[in-house]
């Protein structure tokens, strides 16, 4: 008769002890490998060979984690300045970084319509725009609130283009088509309007001109 030998459970490999920062790369990896729409609580726990009430402790929901996620991909932004670029250019380009950077993963577009990322590469992007708008002679009051509305209009505009990318967005043609069924008894103006310049533009030449407008009332209204 065979005796059989028991197998210590000291012999497996001890996992790694779970933090915030594991956390945040077991999501990216998520991320990266299946996609925004995949990225959960429960997923990223069984990265970590963990379950997700162990994650609770550190991320409350996965709107945190995205928060945690978005900070964790602001490592790739270009977030430096040498003033011989005009203030209103790196400006410009910064916030096209961030909008191009939500837009690659729609939920986390989505999520930072509701969440601050949280750490320490999202205070360099909030010091940068600080930097520039001083520069660019606005005073702190209405730089701090300026850079609200700055980061919630890259938040929708990436959240619009990763719905159209992804096909669950309206398309430009859908708008034109209801502009023009405007009735000219209740809706006398907008029937008479040219209502193709509504969408005429590309998203780029549009995306400009609305941050234009925006640096414009920031520099120029102090509440």
């Amino acid at each position: 008769m065979t005796t059989r030998i028991p197998i210590s459970r000291r012999e497996r490999p001890a996992k790694p002890a779970l933090s915030r920062e594991a956390i945040v790369s077991a999501a990216r990896l998520v991320l990266e490998r299946d996609g925004a729409e995949k990225l959960t609580i429960r997923r990223v726990a069984d990265e970590l060979d963990t379950g997700p009430a162990s994650l609770y402790v550190y991320v409350k929901n996965v709107t945190v984690l995205h928060a945690l996620l978005i900070d964790a991909l602001l490592a790739d932004l270009d977030l430096a300045w040498e003033d011989t670029e005009p203030w209103r250019e790196r400006l410009h380009r910064v916030i096209e970084d961030y909008i191009d950077l939500l837009t690659a993963h729609g939920n986390l577009a989505r999520s930072a319509l509701f969440v601050w990322p949280d750490g320490p590469h999202y205070l360099s992007l909030i010091d940068l725009l600080l930097r520039l708008l001083r520069s660019g002679g606005v005073d702190d009051q209405p730089a701090a609130w300026g850079i609200d509305i700055l980061l919630q209009h890259a938040s929708i505009t990436a959240a619009e283009w990763a719905a159209r990318a992804s096909g669950t967005g309206q398309e430009v043609n859908e708008l034109a088509t209801t502009l023009a069924s405007a009735d000219p008894q209740r809706q006398q103006t907008l029937s008479a309007f040219p209502t193709e310049t509504f969408t005429r533009g590309s998203p780029q030449v549009r995306q400009r001109w609305a941050l234009d407008v925006l640096l414009d009332g920031i520099a120029r209204h102090h509440p």
